[in-house]
């Protein structure tokens, strides 16, 4: 027979009990007990009354296993002695139901379930976080006639379509004018980027400064210089890079960037900010006036005659074939165009010129020497021309149209169809960007909404080239005098070259868009030769999650029917099992 046994410490002898039954021979001799069972309801209820001797501190009772729960009370006549805390000691291990969380099957069960969402939730988390994004970066320095700006692109290191998305990240303007005007003194033209350059520094994480690509692409300005004198134009370069290459940066040289180059980078820019070229959208047309030259450039496939060809260009971005129109004007840009028409009504030689460009009460005296220094008109000075000149403003819109006028040749072309000087040019068609000096022009004289009839726009022209000199200083303090003086000009020349030079007409002329930025990015050439040049940079590995996602599923899959069957072991104390009803021996 199986056993359970109850001990009973106490702190001091009992006293003397009285009983009228004892258990049987295998209790210990110092000690008699009385014992009764009484079943009710599927519980036994054991009653115990005990009668040790004064000297016997503990008395053991020995019980048979009952197969069911059931409630122990003792009785105790008389009251019970003291007792320690531990009055009452049960080993009930054989007798009672067993804990299912005691056994070893279920703490396995446990531990590997807990182990199942430990693994699940891990792996969730490293397959889902997000994937760091690497960056590349590149500078490119724009030294153009006037002036000389950089620009910092980042674009992530993974390609896009074979064309790395890049992105304008910072700006900054070189102080001074550009590196041309430094031909006499070649060391002060690198000397003036280094402000911008430290600036770069900065702004480009220092962990990819080797790594960083840095450019520098001279435009009209530079290649006016190299017109007219190679071997200072050349010192200039050397100058440049040798300030550029004591930067941390990969220099990768500075060069002289052709007309037809600016121009098609000009076009990427536009339509790459767009997303015209990824989308496979209809594209723009780009057009760019700078300070020496002016570009424009579209997508034609109809070009007139062999020597036509060379304005043609072809890209392939995004997957696409693009076959560029694009031609670039020298001497066509905002200031040599300026020069241009001074130089047609001083070509007398005359003390005193009275410009209709000019507002009422400009009166300046200016040296015809300084006039003259550009290679555009250098061939045009007068010969018995005085040492100055007086300059006077009559403002008036009409007659500077005229004047603007004659510096185009409209005379010859031999295709069938030219803008001017005899250049072929397909007829315009679609939408098209204006940027550089066509926004900044247009933005001061709040002509930037192309939706007004061109008709309005000459009338605003017109009476914003009347306006007094005084009057126009007295509204616009804080406008450098210079850019102040010539915005009527300016304003003339863009209307002038887009409808008598381009062809564009009073219907076609709402369809160009005069931008300084789009997304956040300035507009120009620069952005598009970034762009371009970005599919020499080989592609690094993309950040992949740990698994294939086939193998993700699979191992969620795995995890997820490891738990339910843990989950339902687990409720294995449920399941629907035979009791035994107890028995008394």
């Amino acid at each position: 027979m199986h056993f359970s046994c109850i001990s009973i410490v106490t702190t001091s002898a009992p006293p003397a009990w009285g009983g009228n039954a004892k258990l049987g021979a295998s209790e210990p001799p110092s000690c008699c007990s009385f014992l009764m069972l009484r079943q009710e309801k599927q519980q036994l209820s054991l009653l115990l009354s005990l009668h040790c001797l004064p000297s016997v501190h503990s008395a053991l009772f020995l019980f048979p296993r009952f197969p069911s729960p059931f409630h122990i009370s003792l009785s105790l006549s008389p009251p019970p002695w003291p007792v320690s805390d531990k009055f009452i000691e049960v080993d009930n291990r054989d007798m009672k139901e067993k804990n299912p969380w005691h056994r070893p099957v279920t703490i396995i069960i446990t531990v590997i379930g807990v182990i199942a969402i430990v693994a699940l939730v891990t792996v969730a988390v490293l397959q889902n976080k997000p994937l760091s994004q690497k960056y590349k970066y590149g500078i490119v320095l724009d030294a153009g006639s006037s002036h000389t700006a950089l620009y910092i692109y980042q674009w992530p290191a993974e390609k896009d379509n074979d064309t790395g998305r890049v992105e304008q990240m910072h700006s900054c303007k070189v102080k001074g004018p550009g590196i041309s005007s430094y031909a006499s003194n070649p060391s002060m033209a690198g000397e003036s980027l280094k402000e911008c350059m430290r600036e770069a520094q900065r702004h480009v994480p220092a962990s990819h400064h080797s790594e960083t690509s840095l450019y520098l692409g001279a435009t009209a300005g530079m290649r006016l210089l190299d017109l007219e004198n190679k071997s200072a134009s050349n010192k200039v370069f050397l100058a440049v890079a040798d300030a550029l290459q004591k930067f941390p940066f990969t220099f990768r040289g500075a060069r002289l960037l052709s007309g037809q180059e600016e121009g098609a980078f000009g076009w990427v820019t536009v339509n790459y900010l767009d997303d015209r070229l990824k989308q496979g959208l209809q594209t723009k047309g780009a057009l760019d006036l700078g300070g020496a030259s002016t570009q424009i450039t579209f997508v034609s496939d109809h070009f007139d005659g062999s020597e036509s060809l060379s304005n043609s260009k072809e890209f392939r971005l995004y997957g696409n074939d693009y076959q560029l129109y694009t031609h670039s004007f020298l001497c066509y840009g905002k200031d040599q165009a300026l020069r241009l028409t001074l130089a047609h009504q001083t070509r007398t030689g005359l003390g005193t010129i009275a410009d209709p460009c000019f507002h009422p009460g400009y009166n300046e005296t200016k040296k015809y020497s300084d006039l003259y220094d550009s290679p555009c008109v250098s061939d045009r000075k007068p010969q018995q021309a005085p040492s100055n000149f007086t300059h006077t403003g009559i403002g008036n819109f009409q007659q500077c149209q005229e004047v603007v006028k004659k510096i185009f040749n409209f005379s010859r072309c031999e295709y069938s169809q030219c803008s001017f000087n005899g250049v072929f040019q397909p007829t315009v068609q679609g939408k098209y960007g204006g940027f550089s000096a066509y926004y900044f022009v247009m933005n001061f004289l709040n002509l930037t909404d192309t939706s007004i009839p061109l008709e309005s726009v000459k009338e605003k022209l017109a009476r914003h080239c009347a306006t007094p000199w005084r009057e126009l200083k007295n509204k616009h303090p804080d406008i450098k005098l210079k850019y102040l003086a010539e915005y009527c000009f300016s304003g003339t020349y863009i209307i002038t070259l887009l409808t008598e030079g381009y062809n564009f007409t009073s219907e076609t002329y709402s369809t160009i868009e005069f931008i300084k930025k789009i997304k956040g990015s300035d507009t120009g050439w620069t952005l598009g030769y970034m762009l371009t040049l970005t599919n020499l940079i080989p592609a690094e590995a993309p950040d992949t999650p740990p698994l294939p996602h086939a193998g993700y599923v699979s191992i969620v899959t795995v995890i997820a029917l490891v738990l339910f069957v843990l989950f339902i072991f687990s409720l294995r104390p449920l399941w629907p099992r035979c009791s035994k009803q107890p028995q008394i021996v």
